[in-house]
């Protein structure tokens, strides 16, 4: 869950393709979400914005949405191109790259093997690796890497994500890919430090679990997740298969750079399906979600009994982290949630332990701003406690002379400087070798960029008055930089 020209839009009956139950008995609240998108910094007094507003100002070819409530689907909505240049328009049959909510489906998948005794969550996972061994060195200490560490990113393992490939590249086998020897394209995976320590988010980890369901099963890792964890709860559009044969090319969206410009052959291959090779939509990953709900509860066990949904959905050494899934405890609601991000793909889901509420958008774009604005207007509509995440701000009026006391350089390392300029009565930030944006102010020396992700900035003075240095404050780190001229 890490951070994400122009597009000429025809008639809004053109552009949104509604396949959705529940079109006039929701239709009301489907235009609220649709026409109060909430930024995760508000400006007061700034109007309200449109999802087709948003996806002009983000260059968001085609998204998909799908709420549920009460354990059921309550509405799914397709908005722009599935494929621009060819005029295919979201529905909600659309496919869409799910990227790392893949590890949600592979955490399913090994547990069931664990419910069936086929597998021990804390058994060293070279017991089960059969055609591949991963290769201890003294970074691990002397210890053991479990499945459960696996599921859980704790194994203190390398690889975060990986690229794909393009459509007419060489694609490597799976222990290719494991050991970082071409044609794969990502380094081999191996340990940073001594398992179950800590969380770190480790792909690579994941892609080893997908050896090991196929050493343990004998199946394609595409046929088993399909025949046991897809196909159970009826997710019969959704594949794993890598690339995706004998699928309608009409139902794959085209993958989109941040910028709007498509990626070269539609979209890359990832043959790391465990961690990154879902196809979907929301309207198929809702089914996944009522059935963990369900599940969870002991009111279904399509895959998983109750007993090992609870197990999945436990913290583990962390915890924000369970087995697959990502945990929130917010104003007093859990949910249990994954994002992902493959090249030109963006997605989040976001599902309740108790009440059966939740989530889904996925959209065709690398920049995945425009996902929690959504989600912060669905939360708010239907109120969802728990999934809004926005700050509101007033901009006030400082004195151009004021500004002015604030241009200059400032360096917090002598490859790291900032430029912060003044045009007018509008302040700007250039870091080195970056675009300049600009900043605008809450207080006399407190400013915030405006545009995803918001940064706070703060001017100190010494007690002359002197402007010494500046402080950026991003939700991951505070950097403070002094003033050099």
């Amino acid at each position: 869950m890490k951070n994400r020209l122009s597009i000429i839009f025809l008639t809004t009956g053109i552009l949104i393709q509604l396949c959705a139950s529940g079109q006039n008995n929701d239709s009301i609240e489907i235009k609220k979400v649709e026409t109060n998108l909430i930024p995760i910094l508000q400006i007061t007094g700034e109007p309200a914005i449109t999802i087709e507003e948003r996806m002009q100002y983000y260059h968001v070819q085609g998204l998909s949405i799908a709420v549920i409530k009460d354990f059921k689907l309550l509405w799914a909505k397709g908005f722009g191109w599935a494929d621009d240049s060819l005029k295919i328009p979201v529905t909600t049959k659309t496919l869409f790259q799910a990227a790392s909510i893949s590890k949600s489906f592979n955490a399913v998948g090994v547990l069931k093997l664990v419910q069936d005794k086929k597998l021990d969550l804390d058994g060293d996972i070279n017991n089960y690796l059969r055609t591949w061994k991963f290769p201890y060195d003294s970074l691990s200490k002397g210890k053991k890497i479990t499945i459960k560490n696996l599921l859980s990113h704790t194994g203190g393992l390398t690889v975060h994500g990986f690229d794909g490939y393009g459509r007419n590249d060489p694609l490597p086998a799976l222990q290719q890919i494991l050991d970082g020897q071409k044609p794969a394209n990502s380094p081999p995976v191996r340990s940073m430090y001594e398992p179950g320590m800590k969380h770190e988010y480790s792909g690579g980890g994941t892609t080893i679990s997908q050896m090991i369901v196929t050493d343990v099963t004998h199946e394609s890792y595409t046929d088993y997740m399909k025949k046991h964890v897809l196909l159970p709860m009826q997710m019969t559009q959704s594949t794993f298969a890598q690339p995706p044969i004998g699928i309608d090319t009409v139902l794959l969206s085209s993958g989109y750079y941040s910028d709007g410009k498509p990626i070269p052959g539609r979209y890359h291959i990832y043959p790391e399906e465990a961690p990154a090779g879902l196809w979907t939509n929301p309207t198929e990953l809702a089914k996944f979600i009522i059935e963990i709900q369900l599940a969870y509860q002991g009111k279904s066990e399509k895959v998983l009994n109750q007993k090992t949904t609870q197990l999945m959905l436990t913290p583990y050494i962390n915890n924000g982290v369970g087995l697959g899934v990502f945990i929130s405890d917010s104003a007093s609601t859990q949910y249990f949630s994954h994002s992902g991000s493959n090249l030109g793909f963006v997605s989040l889901y976001d599902g309740s332990f108790t009440g059966g509420n939740g989530i889904i958008v996925m959209a065709n774009t690398d920049n995945g701003a425009i996902l929690q604005e959504i989600i912060n207007s669905i939360a708010t509509v239907y109120g969802f406690k728990g999934l809004l995440f926005t700050s509101v701000k007033t901009i006030v009026k400082v004195d151009t002379s004021v500004l002015k006391k604030y241009t200059g350089i400032y360096k917090s390392s002598p490859d790291f400087t900032v430029n912060i300029t003044l045009d007018g009565n509008q302040l700007y930030v250039e870091p080195k070798g970056q675009d300049k944006f600009a900043i605008f102010p809450e207080s006399t020396n407190k400013f915030f960029r405006k545009q995803s992700p918001p940064i706070d900035i703060a001017f100190i003075s010494d007690d002359k008055g002197h402007v010494t240095s500046v402080i950026f404050n991003m939700h991951w780190r505070k950097i403070e930089m002094k003033r050099t001229e």
